[in-house]
């Protein structure tokens, strides 16, 4: 081949791959689809069904709802009887909530009827944060009593109990996508990976500055991410617990992190009232909403990543991406 031939393909080449980094990179147009009225308290947490048919709320107002994510129409309203709604989650089968309050009480309910099929006590103070398994046979808490636990989803029964050897609140919980390990982060900024089958200590990973907020693992299971009150977002190797990447941008506490179901964006939220999106392996910032007027406390990606849903003050909001 000639030295021109080679030339010519080499620059068609590098072409190509700015194309695809710059698509990677593409702002993503951002509208407001659809607010959701109905909490008289702050909204704590939310969430898409599997089917993304549905959206979940809990509320400071001891309350969780049901709605439908494309009318808005608010279908079930249910009482936590814990003083307040710190935390839900929804079965991967979609057929079961769980939820957390500052009672330190955890409820189960049927996602259809919204009857309450089980009240999990065990913890002594209020409940931060809420998982369930990939197989939904299992579901793992971080408390205010300073332990992490996770229950047997049917039977309720307490399987294990792990601390961070520390007195600080166990603040954010998460599942790997096989169900085989749980990463933790507590107050005292710390974070730790566990077997979720006999408890074992894997991994501990410092770095932060400010108390963990919330974590998650990608969903390739390479990567955890961490938010954190010293203002970033952290990605860490989920084997080695190496640090792979900082993400700044947030002026304020970063209260809410997010992988889309790709894991190729971020979402994060912060007591800034700012929500920015993340390309999850240049760290570069792709876009960002509105700024709400104070902290935003929960966000989540539909299912196929084309919707986001934000929780702010008493009320929902639900955004679609699209690229």
């Amino acid at each position: 081949m000639s030295p021109r031939k080679v030339f010519l393909f080499a620059m068609l080449a590098n072409l190509a791959n700015f194309a695809l980094d710059s698509r990677a990179d593409a702002q993503p147009k951002i509208t407001r689809e659809l607010t959701l009225a109905g909490h008289e308290r702050w909204v704590s947490s939310v969430a898409f069904a599997p089917d993304g048919k549905r959206i979940l709320s809990g509320a400071a107002d001891d309350r969780l709802k049901i709605w439908d994510s494309v009318s808005g129409k608010e279908f079930i309203s249910l009482e936590a009887n814990g003083k307040g709604v710190t935390c839900l989650a929804i079965s991967p089968d979609g057929k079961h909530i769980v939820a957390g309050t500052c009672k330190g009480t955890i409820g189960l309910w049927d996602a259809s009827s919204g009857k309450r099929t089980a009240t999990l006590r065990g913890h002594t103070e209020n409940i931060a944060s809420i998982a369930f398994s990939p197989d939904g046979t299992r579901i793992a808490s971080g408390s205010g009593d300073d332990t992490l636990k996770i229950w047997d989803a049917s039977s309720g029964k307490t399987l294990l109990t792990l601390d961070h050897d520390n007195e600080y609140d166990i603040t954010a919980v998460a599942f790997s996508p096989d169900g085989k390990r749980i990463v933790s982060g507590d107050g005292d900024n710390n974070l730790k990976v566990w077997n979720s089958s006999t408890g074992e200590e894997l991994l501990t990973m410092l770095g932060h500055e400010g108390a963990i907020t919330a974590v998650a693992f990608s969903p390739d299971n390479k990567h955890i991410v961490s938010a954190s009150m010293d203002r970033t977002l952290r990605i860490w190797d989920s084997t080695n617990g190496k640090e792979d990447l900082i993400l700044r941008g947030h002026t304020d506490d970063v209260t809410t992190v997010a992988y889309d179901f790709a894991g190729k964006r971020l979402a994060s939220g912060s007591a800034d009232g700012a929500v920015k999106i993340w390309n999850v392996q240049s760290g570069k910032e792709l876009a960002s909403l509105p700024p709400y007027s104070a902290s935003v406390s929960c966000i989540a990606f539909s299912p196929d990543g084309r919707r986001l849903v934000v929780a702010h003050k008493e009320s929902v909001e639900v955004w679609k991406l699209a690229q």
